[in-house]
C-alpha cells in the first residue's frame, strides 16, 4: 500500500461532490481524491456493460493512485457495476481493498425516518425506471414501501446554477404534485440523487411541511463513520493528513465552476486519463440493481 493512501470518491460527473463535501465535513482528517468521470457523463442512459466498464477504469485508477477504499457516489453505477466489481473484479485483483456504494446505506437509513411507512423518491429517469431502489429496500427495510417519482429536469437545472427562481419552482410543484397523488400516506421525501442535495431548501418551502425531507448526503456520510467503527482494520489503513485533490477526464476549468457549485468553495482539478480495464467474463449473471456491500459486516 502506498504511503499515501486517501478515500477515493468515484462518480460519473458532478452530483457525488455532494457526499463528498458531507463526508469531508463529518471526517475531514483523512486524505481524499475525488474523480469525475466528466468527459462520459451521464450515465443514466447507457448498458449495464458501459456502465460497468467506466465504473471498473474509475476503481482502477483510484486503486492506483494509493486508495485503500472506494466509495461510488453515484446511483446509476452502484445500481449496475458495484456487485460486479466486488464480487468479481476485487476478489482476483485487490482482496485486500474495499468498494462501496451508496444505494444500500441510503435504503438502510429510511426505515426509521418514516412513521408511515411509506417514502416518495425523487430520482432520475434511470434511477426510477433500474428499479435499483425498490429492490434494496425489499431487502433491507422491507415494512418501507416506496412511491418512486422520476425528475428529468431537476439535474440540468443544477448543472445550470439555477438553484432558485420560478422556474425552479414550477418543476418543484409539478413532480410533487404527481407525487402526492401516488398516495395519501407519504410522510418523508427521499432525495434519491446526489444532485438534489443542493435543492432541499427550496424544495421545503413548496412541499407540506410535515413531510420529511431526506438526502443522500445527510444518510451516506455517517454510514461511512459507521462503517470504519466496524472495520478498524481499513480505517487505518487510510492516512490522515487531511488533503484533497479533485480530477476530472474532461476540461478542468468546466470541472471547477460546477465544482464550485457543489463544493461551495474554489475547486482546482487535474486532467486525468483512464484506461481500459480486463473485465472478468460473463459479469452480467451477477444480480443488477443490487447494491452489496460485500466486505466483511
Amino acid at each position: 500500500m502506498s504511503h499515501h493512501s486517501p478515500i477515493g470518491i468515484f462518480d460519473s460527473g458532478f452530483g457525488g461532490l455532494t457526499i463528498f463535501r458531507k463526508i469531508r465535513e463529518l471526517m475531514p482528517q483523512y486524505d481524499y481524491i475525488y474523480l469525475g468521470d466528466n468527459a462520459r457523463t451521464p450515465y443514466g442512459n447507457r448498458s449495464f456493460e458501459t456502465v460497468l466498464k467506466f465504473t471498473a477504469e474509475g476503481v482502477q485508477f483510484l486503486f492506483s493512485q494509493g486508495c485503500p477504499l472506494i466509495i461510488i457516489a453515484c446511483n446509476t453505477a452502484s445500481a449496475k457495476a458495484l456487485r460486479s466489481i466486488q464480487q468479481q473484479y476485487l476478489p482476483k485483483t485487490y482482496p485486500e481493498r474495499r468498494v462501496l456504494g451508496v444505494i444500500r446505506p441510503t435504503v438502510e437509513s429510511i426505515q426509521d425516518k418514516t412513521s408511515t411507512n411509506t417514502v416518495a423518491l425523487w430520482g432520475t429517469s434511470g434511477t426510477v425506471s433500474s428499479q435499483s431502489f425498490v429492490l434494496e429496500t425489499a431487502k433491507h427495510a422491507p415494512k418501507v414501501k416506496l412511491v418512486q417519482q422520476a425528475c428529468p429536469l431537476l439535474v440540468p437545472l443544477v448543472e445550470a446554477g439555477e438553484l432558485e427562481g420560478t422556474g425552479l419552482e414550477y418543476f418543484i410543484r409539478k413532480y410533487w404534485g404527481q407525487t402526492e397523488v401516488q398516495s395519501p400516506r407519504i410522510d418523508t421525501l427521499l432525495l434519491a440523487c446526489t444532485h438534489y442535495p443542493l435543492l432541499k431548501k427550496q424544495i421545503a418551502k413548496i412541499i407540506p411541511r410535515n413531510i420529511n425531507i431526506l438526502s443522500q448526503d445527510e444518510l451516506v456520510a455517517p454510514s461511512l463513520a459507521d462503517y470504519f467503527k466496524r472495520h478498524p482494520e481499513m480505517e487505518s489503513l487510510v492516512t490522515t493528513g487531511g488533503g484533497c485533490r479533485y480530477l476530472t477526464t474532461d476540461q478542468c476549468g468546466h470541472f471547477d465552476r460546477l465544482a464550485r457549485i457543489f463544493m461551495g468553495q474554489d475547486i482546482s482539478s487535474e486532467k486525468i486519463e483512464l484506461k481500459e480495464v480486463k473485465l472478468l467474463d460473463n459479469p452480467r449473471h451477477i444480480l443488477l440493481n443490487a447494491d452489496n456491500e460485500s466486505a466483511p459486516e
